[in-house]
């Protein structure tokens, strides 16, 4: 009877390469379902069963303002998805001979909750591969993690930015009698230092433009 460490082997030996055969836009990649077909069949054939648990995770969310081609200003919110994985392998034949090997996944959302589940299937392919060393032409995301290889996280709010922001904001809720709370309200700021820096020029735009119309009307 083998023990698990030499089944893991002869999944190894079985699947040497794999060829890309799904088309993303300008690429081609190799897929999840490509990745676990490969290898299911032998971990049947061996009696190897993979648990999966996820340790912890953590969602980030980002709104960025543009505007589209009718000049029309639009909101896009992007969720990142980070999870922290454990992947154990178990010898079906004697189920106490396990390898738990720790891992990492994210995926990219617009809706929000498909994050988790591209998070997984991301992880899983990627676990997959370099488990047992299986070559691609070149070590390519999915089509749909394309935009979390690339992601990078929003730079931070600057401090001048916060005086900018403060300054401006208390200026223009002395001209219309309001509480500078109130003002921060409209902008829908509730913590000033956790805005990113793109954040912090919107709103900075915004209150530049209140203010030239208040200070228009008053002149």
């Amino acid at each position: 009877m083998m023990n698990i460490y030499q089944k893991l082997l002869e999944v190894r030996k079985a699947i040497p390469y794999l060829q890309k055969e799904s088309q993303g836009h300008q690429y081609q990649y190799v897929g999840s379902s490509q990745v676990l077909a490969a290898v299911r069949q032998k971990l049947d054939e061996l009696g190897i069963y993979l648990e999966t648990r996820v340790i912890s995770h953590n969602v980030r969310e980002e709104t960025v303002e543009s505007k589209d081609k009718y000049e029309n200003q639009k909101k896009t919110t992007t969720y990142f998805t980070e999870l922290d994985i454990e992947y154990t392998w178990v010898n079906v034949e004697k189920p106490d001979e396990k390898i738990t090997i720790p891992f990492y996944g994210q995926g990219v959302d617009k809706a929000g909750e498909k994050g988790v589940g591209k998070a997984l299937t991301y992880a899983e392919k990627y676990f997959m591969l370099k488990q047992f060393n299986i070559a691609t032409d070149q070590d390519d995301p999915d089509r749909f993690q394309e935009k979390s290889e690339t992601y990078r996280a929003p730079e931070p709010i600057t401090s001048e930015q916060v005086e900018s922001i403060k300054t401006k904001a208390l200026e223009f809720a002395e001209v219309r009698g309001q509480s500078i709370e109130a003002v921060y309200e409209v902008l829908k700021i509730t913590d000033l230092t956790k805005l990113n820096k793109k954040d912090a020029e919107v709103a900075i735009g915004k209150l530049d433009r209140w203010l030239k119309t208040v200070k228009k009307k008053s002149a």
